[in-house]
C-alpha cells in the first residue's frame, strides 16, 4: 500500500504559528524517513488554529529540507487565482525539485465569506468557470495550448524537465467526473464528505479518459490517530474532536487544546452528538486496529493510495501516529 500525508498545519494552544509551521517541516522529514510517498500541505485562509494560507511559500522551504518525498498542495484553491500564475509557480517548483512536485487543485473557498471577498472578485462565478480554468491550467502545465488559443504564443516558464503531477481534489461525483474527463489523478476527501465514496470513485474509474494521466489514479484521504494503545489514541483524539467543536462556536480558541483541557470541556447534547458523528469518520486505535481499517478501506474503495491527516496537541504524538502506521503497512 502507498501511504501519504496531508498536513493542515494545525496550531496547538501552546504554539505560535511559526512553531506550527516548523513542525510541518519536521513532519515532512519524518514522513520521508518512514517511507511515505508524498506530503501535501493544505491551503486555509484566516481559519482558527490553521497556520498555512500559502502552500506555495511552504513547499520550497520543505523541498530544500527533504530529499526524495513528493511534495505538493492539497489544494490550490483555483477559483481565487489565475491559471497562468499557478502554472508558473508549480513549474518553477518542478524546476527546482524535479520529479517531486504535485499540484493538487480544489475549488473550495478555504475560509469565510469575508475572506473570500478579500481574496478574489466574483468567486462564485469563478467556481462555475472551474472546468474552463482547470483546462487552461493543464494546458499551461503541459505546454500544449491549441494553435488557435489566445495563449498559444506564451508559456508558463520556466518549463521543467519533469512536469508537476496533476491531481484534482474533491468530495463529490461532480469533481470525480471532471477529473475523469480531463484524465487527471483524483484525490477523494473521505474525512470531510458524507457522500458515497465507493460510488464516486467507481464513476471516476469508469468515466476516465486518458489525458494528463494515461491510466486512472486515486487517493483516499482519511483522518486517523494511532497510538501505542487504543486508550492513548482515544485520549489524543479528544483534543482534535473538541477543537473542531470549539472552532464552530463563540468559545473558539486559537488552537488545539491539551488533553487535560479537552477533558474539562462541557459538551452540550448537540455537541456530544457532533463529536460522536466525527468519531465515526475518524480511524482511532492502536497500530493493529488502524492497519486493519486502512487495508479494509483500500479494498472497499479500490484505491491506489491512502493519504492520512492527523491533528494532535503534541507534535510528538502526531509523529508517533504516522510512525506506527508506517511500521504496520510500509
Amino acid at each position: 500500500m502507498k501511504l501519504s500525508i496531508l498536513d493542515q498545519a494545525p496550531i496547538s494552544a501552546n504554539q505560535t504559528a511559526k512553531e506550527a509551521l516548523e513542525q510541518s517541516v519536521l513532519l515532512a522529514q519524518a514522513g520521508e524517513r518512514m517511507g511515505y510517498t508524498r506530503y501535501w500541505i493544505a491551503e486555509h485562509h484566516d481559519m482558527t488554529g490553521l497556520a498555512c494560507p500559502a502552500p506555495e511559500v511552504m513547499l520550497p522551504y520543505i523541498g530544500a529540507m527533504t530529499n526524495k518525498i513528493r511534495i505538493g498542495s492539497g489544494a490550490v484553491l483555483l477559483p481565487h487565482y489565475k491559471p497562468y500564475k499557478v502554472a508558473e509557480i508549480y513549474n518553477m517548483l518542478s524546476t527546482l525539485f524535479p520529479g517531486r512536485i504535485d499540484i493538487g487543485i480544489g475549488r473550495a473557498p478555504g475560509g469565510s465569506a469575508e475572506v473570500t471577498s478579500a481574496l478574489s472578485d466574483n468567486f462564485l462565478q469563478n467556481v462555475w468557470k472551474m472546468p474552463e480554468s482547470l483546462r487552461d491550467l493543464l494546458h499551461f502545465i503541459n505546454n500544449d495550448h491549441e494553435e488557435d488559443s489566445d495563449f498559444a504564443k506564451i508559456s508558463a516558464s520556466p518549463l521543467p524537465e519533469v512536469r508537476p503531477e496533476q491531481w484534482l481534489l474533491g468530495t463529490s461525483k461532480k469533481s470525480a467526473l471532471l477529473a475523469a474527463e480531463y484524465g487527471m489523478a483524483y484525490a477523494f476527501g473521505l474525512f470531510m464528505s458524507e457522500k458515497d465514496a465507493a460510488e464516486i470513485l467507481e464513476s471516476y474509474y469508469e468515466s476516465f479518459k486518458p489525458g494528463s494521466n494515461n491510466v486512472p489514479q486515486s487517493i483516499l484521504t482519511v483522518s486517523a490517530i494511532c497510538a501505542d494503545t487504543t486508550e492513548q489514541a482515544e485520549e489524543i483524539a479528544l483534543s482534535s474532536l473538541i477543537w473542531n467543536i470549539q472552532r464552530g462556536n463563540s468559545e473558539g480558541q486559537s488552537g488545539l487544546p491539551s488533553i487535560e483541557d479537552a477533558k474539562l470541556y462541557k459538551l452540550s447534547h448537540t455537541e456530544h452528538e457532533a463529536v460522536e458523528t466525527m468519531k465515526k469518520k475518524m480511524i482511532i486505535g492502536d497500530s493493529r486496529q488502524v492497519k486493519h481499517k486502512l487495508l479494509e478501506l483500500q479494498k472497499q474503495y479500490n484505491t491506489d493510495e491512502i493519504m492520512i491527516v492527523t491533528n494532535t496537541y503534541l507534535a510528538k504524538d502526531r509523529i508517533r501516529s504516522y510512525e506506527l502506521i508506517a511500521e504496520g503497512l510500509l
